[in-house]
């Protein structure tokens, strides 16, 4: 049903960019820049609130931050598309007994995060925001959470960041797009002028803003997680940051799909994180 709505809304704003290409860019990009979820449910808030919460001003809107104070190092959890901080929740509560000093975020329109929209570029800097002003030295990124922290590190090569940990994190941003136009169904015509407003807004087409490879320059210590079955973000992405990123190790899990939450995937985090 949903891929048939994707499908109708697509054929629609097809015939819109025939008389007015910019409008029918516009509401394109909104569409793919408009998270449906992500906002915190009862239980989810319940949590949150043992935290110390702390607002970060990026642009013109905030940035929640949650934080529960430890003796050891920073941690940052940085979550995904349609997420929110408590994701975190099973990890938090282990890096808590370990000692660690935690800082959880709100990435832009989710949680109590400000924002209409969310593009993985405003997010890395948010993320730069955050990890300057609590001095982290681990970042562990879900999904464009661990994209939007490869795009950070890859920008401003932040001194403090000695480990970053991807779970299940999209390699490049291009394959992102063409799932999001092949799911719309979207003409050759359209992809062509959108692929135009993100040069124009960003600097550069979709196909520059790939991961993998910025991960070349990035010294940090990494781990990568991935699922062979993940059918979110393919595993061919983790084998792309397997070839780029020199200092990561790969670890592969099998049947626990895109969100990664087991007691295997936190207990390898936490061996990394301690060494």
């Amino acid at each position: 049903m949903k891929i048939v709505l994707a499908k109708l809304i697509g054929f629609f704003i097809n015939i819109i960019a025939h008389i007015s290409p910019t409008y029918a860019v516009q509401i394109a990009i909104k569409l793919f820049s408009t998270p449906l979820k992500g906002k915190h449910l009862p239980e989810g808030k319940d949590f949150l609130n043992t935290a110390f919460q702390e607002e970060v001003v990026y642009k013109d809107f905030a940035i929640m931050t949650y934080r529960w104070l430890g003796e050891k190092d920073t941690i940052l959890l940085v979550h995904g598309w349609e997420s929110n901080a408590f994701r975190w929740k099973d990890l938090i509560e282990k890096l808590k007994q370990k000692g660690y000093n935690i800082v959880a975020i709100d990435a832009p329109a989710h949680g109590k995060s400000g924002g209409k929209y969310f593009n993985t570029l405003d997010y890395s800097e948010c993320i730069h925001l955050v990890a300057k002003k609590f001095k982290v030295k681990t970042i562990i990124g879900h999904s464009v959470g661990g994209m939007a922290t490869i795009f950070f590190q890859h920008k401003y090569q932040f001194p403090h960041l000695e480990r970053i940990v991807l779970l299940g994190a999209p390699s490049n941003f291009k394959d992102i797009f063409e799932r999001y136009v092949n799911m719309m169904g979207y003409h050759n015509i359209l992809v062509k002028h959108i692929d135009e407003f993100i040069l124009k807004k960003h600097g550069h087409r979709s196909a520059y803003f790939e991961a993998s490879k910025f991960s070349k320059d990035i010294t940090s210590k990494g781990l990568i997680i991935h699922d062979d079955k993940d059918n979110i973000i393919p595993y061919k992405d983790a084998l792309d940051y397997q070839a780029g990123y020199t200092n990561a190790k790969l670890i592969t899990t099998n049947n626990l799909d895109h969100s990664l939450k087991s007691e295997n995937v936190d207990n390898h985090i936490l061996e990394f994180i301690s060494n």
